[in-house]
């Protein structure tokens, strides 16, 4: 297998640069100047093409174009595989290329304006990053969780997750992580425990961060107002 099981198991992390990092090591292994395909060029493109036909059908990336069908033909296969990945690779590029960009715009814009932000300690910053990536993968692989809103919430954590800096402007999507969790809670019961308790902990740092950005007193404990619910049933978990 061209693709280790680490590297599988580390797709859903960053499954975007994954998606590209596979294109790019497939087509590396591509002879430019050799008049026909070899068995291994075959065996890297039709491996993946699978797995990232697998990363597209779980919805961990998207691609605005429609997946080339094989036609059982090794030459005719690996000339639309190569292309099916340098396309799928442009466009990631693209996409991620945006979003850097998006990400860097909103970070200057809160630091040239002057306005009021909030700052988080590298550590913390870490830690919520973290907290986050291993809040994706628990929300995807979770069978009882129906795909509509396993998918809402993915797409909640990639928005988040990219707007995440030292300096940000405001912290409503992380609060709105609290509402998130209780609805969590409530379709799943005690098996939502791994996910309230990284959601929990974000909101810990997320206070501590706000806190002292407002100038509270140190030590100042986090309202329990909107979250008496979620605490009691955690508790009960």
């Amino acid at each position: 297998m061209f693709f280790d099981d680490d590297f599988i198991g580390s797709i859903t992390g960053n499954p975007v640069d994954a998606a590209i990092d596979i294109c790019g090591l497939s087509l590396s292994q591509i002879e430019r100047d050799s008049q026909g395909w070899s068995e291994h060029e075959y065996s890297v493109l039709i491996e993946a093409y699978a797995l990232l036909v697998e990363i597209i059908q779980a919805k961990l990336i998207r691609i605005a174009f429609q997946v080339p069908s094989l036609k059982g033909d090794a030459n005719l296969d690996c000339q639309i595989i190569s292309e099916f990945l340098s396309t799928v690779s442009s466009l990631l590029n693209q996409e991620k290329s945006k979003l850097h960009i998006d990400s860097l715009r909103q970070r200057f814009r809160t630091t040239l304006s002057g306005s009021f932000a909030y700052e988080f300690s590298q550590g913390d910053l870490d830690r919520v990053q973290i907290l986050v990536s291993e809040l994706r993968d628990l929300i995807r692989n979770s069978v009882d969780l129906e795909s509509g809103h396993k998918q809402r919430l993915l797409e909640r954590l990639e928005r988040l997750q990219r707007e995440l800096h030292k300096k940000i402007s405001d912290l409503d999507r992380f609060w709105g992580l609290i509402g998130d969790a209780g609805v969590v809670l409530g379709k799943l019961g005690t098996d939502a425990k791994p996910i309230v308790d990284r959601i929990r902990e974000i909101a810990g740092i997320v206070w501590q961060t706000q806190a002292r950005s407002e100038e509270l007193p140190t030590g100042s404990s986090l309202p329990s107002v909107g979250t008496d619910g979620l605490d009691t049933k955690a508790r009960e978990s």
